[in-house]
């Protein structure tokens, strides 16, 4: 590992110290820069700990030793979420759509293999809740497939195995896989994790925002309710049952008491798809130290997710209101009042329509003003925010447990990444903090593919025991 900047920076200290001793104080200030600097600020060339001074990398080398790179590696996204109305024949991810996942932002980007998700918000724990739900599940794998093998067949394939994404990425298309968020849609009927399995699904969590009938959800902490204290009787049937059908146990969602449960009972190794490091921000849906390491000693895999208020809650907050702050004055300036979400969901369609083409008039007038008035003064999260947490993973599990996500269309991004067509971005930044190339497809993709081989292997071991 050989970033100059990665050196002097606090985020690697994994690089080594007497590195330091050799560089000229001018560099380290060009290195380090403001400490709210975004990523395409950084700029400090990569210096290999084993050559001299005099061979110390231009940023055109750089950028081009990046860009191999980001060419060679399979990238791969654990979780974009999807909407259904986006996957129809007069408007689907063939066209730019204003999503931050298409096909044309993951051609521009880089982005290989995206595991689009089967996601169900929580509802009751009824029969009526449980139709609904899978009734929204279904709906979304029928989506998938249809992008996959009717809008786009010639552009993006279905992968169900490492070999398949692996064999598609090498033809030059893109990768189609798909996860599915929260168990709710599942129902009562255990049968369906085979159901859905066969559907295309090749993880699945068991809570969301909110408890399941499967596990108790990491929102629990907010008001110290638990339905399960971890997992439900049926939650503990499903985890041998995902086991033998090869689907990926997903610790995104669930409390950690689940999470723990869930460690003790697999006989497959798990993955987080979008958390990132509780110990650098304090927030349920990030993991703990303790099961950070009981991932690692699982053989699992925990894919850092570019979400702003998981990766720095406070400096989020901050942009948020210097943004908001902004809109309001604007708002003011056209004697136009502001509403807050609830009060414009609760709007006539005819007044929320009238109303979002004022907030796009707004936002058009703020545009050309954020730079100078809002991230001068309050720095979005940015990609060396989101690279800082992948750092403290690797430090702590090593790097055959750290991958790389998202969340995008489900809340994700971050300046810098903030749709799939930037997606080169991450691998600059990990180029800039010395991660090697063999590394980089670690992280982009290498370790996440090894589990789900792992898992497959495990769950054909179980099926021929039968």
């Amino acid at each position: 590992m050989s970033s100059l900047s990665a050196v002097c920076c606090a985020s690697s200290r994994h690089k080594p110290l007497l590195l330091a001793s050799l560089l000229f104080s001018t560099l380290l200030l060009t290195a380090c820069g403001p400490a709210e600097q975004a990523p395409s600020s950084a700029t400090a060339p990569a210096v290999d700990a084993g050559q001299p001074i005099a061979t110390i990398e231009s940023e055109e080398a750089l950028l081009a030793r990046a860009r191999g790179i980001h060419d060679r590696v399979i990238t791969l996204d654990t979780h974009a979420d999807i909407n259904t109305v986006n996957f129809m024949d007069e408007k689907n991810y063939t066209m730019d759509l204003d999503t931050q996942v298409t096909l044309p932002k993951m051609v521009r980007g880089g982005l290989d293999v995206a595991f689009f998700i089967v996601y169900t918000g929580q509802g009751p724990l009824t029969d009526e809740g449980y139709v609904a739900a899978m009734a929204n599940a279904v709906d979304k794998f029928d989506a998938i497939h249809r992008l996959a093998e009717r809008f786009a067949p010639g552009t993006i394939e279905m992968a169900y195995t490492s070999e398949d994404a692996r064999r598609i990425a090498a033809s030059g298309k893109k990768v189609a896989m798909i996860g599915v968020e929260n168990a709710y849609s599942m129902g009562l009927d255990i049968g369906n994790i085979q159901r859905f399995q066969e559907l295309g699904a090749r993880y699945v969590s068991l809570a969301h925002n909110g408890h399941s009938q499967f596990a108790d959800s990491n929102t629990g902490e907010a008001d110290g309710v638990w339905l399960h204290n971890g997992l439900s009787e049926l939650g503990r049937q499903a985890v041998p049952e995902l086991n033998r059908w090869g689907v990926m146990i997903d610790l995104s969602h669930p409390s950690k008491a689940a999470n723990m449960q869930v460690l003790e009972l697999t006989r497959a190794p798990v993955i987080a798809s979008h958390s990132s490091a509780r110990a650098l921000n304090d927030v349920s849906r990030n993991l703990s130290d303790e099961e950070l390491l009981a991932i690692r000693d699982n053989g699992g895999v925990v894919q850092a997710t570019a979400f702003r208020s998981y990766l720095d809650t406070e400096k989020n907050n901050a942009n948020v209101a210097a943004l908001a702050a902004l809109r309001g004055s604007i708002a003011q300036e056209l004697d136009f009042t502001l509403l807050e979400g609830a009060a414009v969901r609760a709007l006539g369609e005819d007044d929320r329509a009238a109303y979002d083409e004022r907030m796009a008039r707004i936002n058009a007038l703020a545009a050309p003003r954020i730079a100078a008035e809002v991230d001068a003064v309050a720095p979005p999260v940015n990609v060396a925010d989101f690279v800082n947490h992948i750092d403290y993973m690797v430090d702590l599990i090593g790097i055959e447990h750290v991958g790389i996500s998202s969340d995008f269309d489900g809340g994700g991004g971050v300046a810098g990444w903030n749709d799939a067509s930037e997606t080169f971005n991450v691998t600059l930044e990990l180029v800039r903090r010395g991660y090697a190339e063999e590394q980089i497809g670690m992280l982009w993709s290498g370790n996440l593919l090894r589990v789900l081989d792992d898992v497959q292997r495990i769950a054909a071991e179980i099926q021929a025991a039968r």
